[in-house]
């Protein structure tokens, strides 16, 4: 893409911007955002990440403008299940609704940190080493098996790490205002408010080992990386007050997500045979003959499978709600019949 340093200054820059922006005119002052602040400011990150991939396909060819798409796409996923991970930790330690948005606005800049931390030595690792795409794509495969098969078993905010935590750190049980310390009878103790945000933390860093490889699955630019996951950031907190509820009827997400990481892995694989150099495969030379997948079909194998999971947990949850209905209604007309 020919990306000057200029121009990543300039970009992380803005980035940080709107996360400064973020925080003094949303998240400084508590309040549960309303449906319809939530749904504009949605709608606002969502419209200019898409403005960005045109401007990226325009300028630099669509190539990697799809592959910004299909990059944006996937992050904006898997950020969905994160935000479903968050909804499980916040409940778990009863995080008062007003404080939400410090807890997510914080989330998310941990989970760009972390990304851009993962980015830069993922970009390093494929620009030295071209068998890195053969650990990235069985890396994905394990990661697929993993979120079709155990998600949800485990609570975040009751696991073994933050087990770990309160035996290290003195707990407080109550919540100070949105403070992260408070001191009682002249000994500071960490509010639960902070022991949400280092569970927060560990989530960030297991998320980011799933979304870094899968994107460099979709495209070696380390720009378009960056950009499509921190537009997949921007906007995650407003989006998780506006889908409230529709995160718990997601019942499909993890089996889609799981398709998605699994197809990339095998992309990865492909790829890592197209330009192979490890020896003892092929004597060191290129399997010429293994197909690549086009971004192109990509981006709409990705599209397509996060419109069947929706849809599929959408009328799955809908079905079961009627049918739950129907045995409440035929049980009360069972307890209630007149008798003879």
């Amino acid at each position: 893409m020919g990306v000057t340093p200029l121009i990543w200054i300039i970009t992380i820059a803005i980035t940080v911007a709107f996360f400064v922006f973020e925080f003094f005119a949303h998240v400084r002052k508590p309040h549960e955002p309303s449906i319809a602040e939530s749904a504009r400011w949605s709608a606002f990150y969502i419209g200019l990440a898409l403005l960005f991939g045109v401007g990226i396909g325009v300028v630099s060819g669509w190539t990697y403008g799809g592959e910004y798409f299909a990059g944006y796409l996937t992050e904006k996923a898997l950020s969905i299940d994160n935000l479903f991970v968050f909804l499980i930790i916040m409940t778990g330690f009863a995080v008062p609704k007003i404080y939400q948005q410090k807890v997510l606005m914080i989330g998310i800049v941990i989970a760009l940190i972390m990304r851009g931390a993962f980015i830069a030595v993922g970009a390093a690792l494929i620009e030295n080493f071209s068998w890195i795409f053969y650990l990235f794509g069985a890396l994905l495969l394990f990661l697929a098996y993993r979120q079709a098969f155990s998600h949800g078993e485990s609570d975040p905010a009751n696991g073994k790490f933050m087990q770990f935590v309160r035996r290290v750190l003195p707990v407080s049980e109550e919540y100070n205002d949105d403070k992260l310390t408070v001191r009682k009878n002249g000994k500071r103790f960490v509010t639960p408010m902070l022991l949400v945000i280092i569970a927060i933390g560990f989530i960030d860093l297991v998320f980011a080992v799933d979304s870094i490889p899968a994107i460099y699955g979709l495209t070696n630019e380390a720009y378009i990386v960056f950009t499509a996951n921190a537009f997949a950031l921007m906007g995650l907190r407003q989006l998780y007050f506006l889908i409230g509820g529709l995160l718990e009827r997601l019942v499909y997400l993890a089996q889609g997500l799981a398709v998605i990481l699994a197809f990339i892995g095998v992309k990865l694989v492909f790829h890592a045979l197209h330009v192979n150099e490890v020896p003892f495969i092929n004597g060191g030379e290129p399997l010429l003959w293994v197909p690549e997948i086009p971004i192109w079909f990509s981006l709409l194998f990705i599209a397509a499978t996060v419109a069947v999971a929706t849809i599929a947990s959408l009328r799955k949850t809908r079905n079961d709600d009627e049918k739950k209905k129907r045995e409440t209604f035929d049980g009360e007309k069972v307890i209630h019949a007149p008798e003879d």
